[in-house]
């Protein structure tokens, strides 16, 4: 059996995640309160009681997610005895790339707080509010074709390009509203479903070029490792251990595709992984794994049942 560790994006994110982990195992209590200190904030105290709204925001959610996750990896490995090392791979959607670095030890854990903080505050402050948005492609004819056509066409309007190819029936445009708007009309005619995703900004397009400037400058001073366990990075949808090309890609994947259909098929294929773990909120990526590569197991790690469960089964 090959395994790889997978780590959600923004969108999983509710509050009262982590709760469980938290009350059960001093593991998870310990990432929790590491992350406060490092970002000067009550953040796990915002995870569990809420306001939704404020767990929501961008600079709030992606480090918040990031602390979910590691929780659960730390509490694998002092509680079960299930390290990283167990891994072939990791891969992370999106924000989730940081978490996954973090969980393979090529990023401190702190360090990976204040690089998703000031991630999410430069996502927000790259585009005003209201003038770009994102669309979700579904449906049984939703694929990257398609989208690109979609996009092409809400390009006479502005930006807009394909931003997360999440898997068939599922991908994501990114750009200028108008460009947008335009490109689900085209989406509409060419026989998808098109939905109007509630973000507060445009990621993975062109406009979050300001953001990308703004990580460039944070990465180069960030002190980088090669992971324990290669990550299948999401500009490339190919594995790497090489610190330097892992700075570059945090860069590129500001503006850049999610390429987590060709990651899934690649890990599955040419990477042999059989077993799909999700660490982390939710259950997002298990449920695209079981859709792109239906051979595989897929099980979210999410409660402190879920974990006992996976340590057993290894």
């Amino acid at each position: 059996m090959s395994l790889a560790f997978l780590f959600p994006g923004q969108g999983s994110q509710a509050v009262g995640m982590g709760s469980d982990l938290a009350d059960a195992f001093g593991a998870a209590r310990e990432v929790f309160q590491e992350v406060d200190d490092a970002l000067g904030q009550k953040l796990a105290s915002l995870m569990r009681d809420g306001p939704e709204d404020q767990l929501t925001l961008t600079e709030n959610a992606q480090p918040a997610l990031m602390a979910v996750s590691l929780a659960v990896m730390r509490t694998l490995e002092k509680e079960f005895g299930v390290s990283i090392d167990k891994a072939a791979f990791v891969a992370g959607h999106s924000l989730g790339e940081y978490s996954a670095l973090a969980a393979a030890g090529a990023i401190s854990l702190a360090d990976t707080a204040r690089l998703l903080k000031l991630r999410g505050q430069a996502m927000q402050r790259a585009v005003p509010v209201g003038q770009g948005a994102m669309a979700s492609l579904i449906g049984p004819k939703s694929d990257v074709a398609l989208a690109e056509e979609a996009a092409a066409a809400g390009s006479a309007a502005g930006v807009c390009v394909v931003a997360n190819d999440n898997n068939a029936g599922n991908v994501v445009i990114s750009g200028d509203k108008a460009a947008v708007d335009l490109a689900i009309e085209k989406a509409k005619e060419l026989g998808a479903r098109a939905i109007l995703l509630n973000v507060s900004a445009p990621f993975h397009c062109p406009l979050m070029q300001r953001a990308a400037d703004e990580m460039a400058e944070a990465l180069s001073k960030a002190t980088i490792l090669a992971p324990r366990a290669p990550l299948v990075a999401n500009v490339t949808a190919l594995p790497t251990l090489d610190p330097e090309a892992i700075r570059r890609m945090l860069v590129e994947q500001v503006t850049g595709r999610v390429r987590w259909r060709e990651s899934m098929l690649w890990l599955a294929g040419e990477g042999g992984v059989t077993r799909f773990a999700e660490a982390g909120a939710g259950k997002v990526l298990s449920g695209m794994a079981k859709r792109i590569a239906p051979d595989a197991e897929a099980v979210p790690l999410n409660s402190p049942a879920d974990l006992e469960a996976f340590a057993r089964s290894l």
